[in-house]
Parts: C-alpha cells; sequence; structure tokens
C-alpha cells in the first residue's frame, strides 16, 4: 500500500503518525480516518490493536487508518484533549466526527466507522 510521505509503516494496513505527519496523513486526507491514539505500555490499548488492524482491512480503499503514540506525540495529545487510552477519533474532511475511548467490542467501532462512511 502507497504510503504519503512522514508516516511510519506500523502494520501492512496501519501507520503509525507523529506531529509532522499528522496534518498530511490525517486533516488533509481526501479519505475519512480513523485515529488510534494509544501507548506500548497499555493493555487495553494492546487489546485493541487486533480489532483495528482487522477493521483496517475491511475497510481498505474507503477509510484510512492510523496509529498515534501518546508518549512520543504529547502535543497531539494534548492538542486534541486525550486523557485516557484507548481514545479512538474518526475524522472526516478534516473534522473529528466522533470519539471512542476505552477498549470496546469490534461492533462499536464498526458502527462508528459505517457511519463514517456514510453506511446505514
Amino acid at each position: 500500500m502507497n504510503r504519503e510521505a512522514g508516516a511510519k509503516h506500523m502494520t501492512d494496513s496501519v501507520a503509525a503518525v507523529h506531529g509532522s505527519s499528522f496534518q498530511e496523513e490525517v486533516v488533509r486526507s481526501s479519505q475519512p480516518v480513523v485515529v488510534d491514539f494509544y501507548a506500548d505500555w497499555c493493555g487495553p490499548c494492546k487489546m485493541m490493536a487486533p480489532i483495528i488492524h482487522q477493521l483496517s482491512k475491511e475497510y481498505e480503499g474507503k477509510v484510512k487508518f492510523v496509529k498515534v503514540d501518546t508518549d512520543a506525540n504529547q502535543e497531539l495529545a494534548t492538542q486534541f484533549g486525550i486523557m485516557s487510552i484507548p481514545t479512538v477519533m474518526f475524522f472526516s474532511k478534516g473534522k473529528v466526527e466522533d470519539i471512542v475511548v476505552g477498549a470496546v467490542p469490534s461492533a462499536v467501532l464498526k458502527t462508528k466507522v459505517d457511519s463514517l462512511v456514510g453506511h446505514p
């Protein structure tokens, strides 16, 4: 998969972004974007990682999925008011459309992604 400059490759379908690439990868993206704010030490974040990965495969080509390490990107975490992780933000046309905080079942995220792309 072709990644825009500045994104660090995490998996084949989820890129890690940082402060300098966030604008390009998320805010200016022509596709809706799901942003997973996480930390390596966070147990619930580790529980969410396979769900995020699976959804990124399911919505490939329709929705971009990225991860932001809050420890390495404290300015971004502060900018978006991240108080607890995992926090998943759903962006469309550069704006936050929805937020989920904490570990949730796949169906919860899938419903949010469906509404992001305009599916019933």
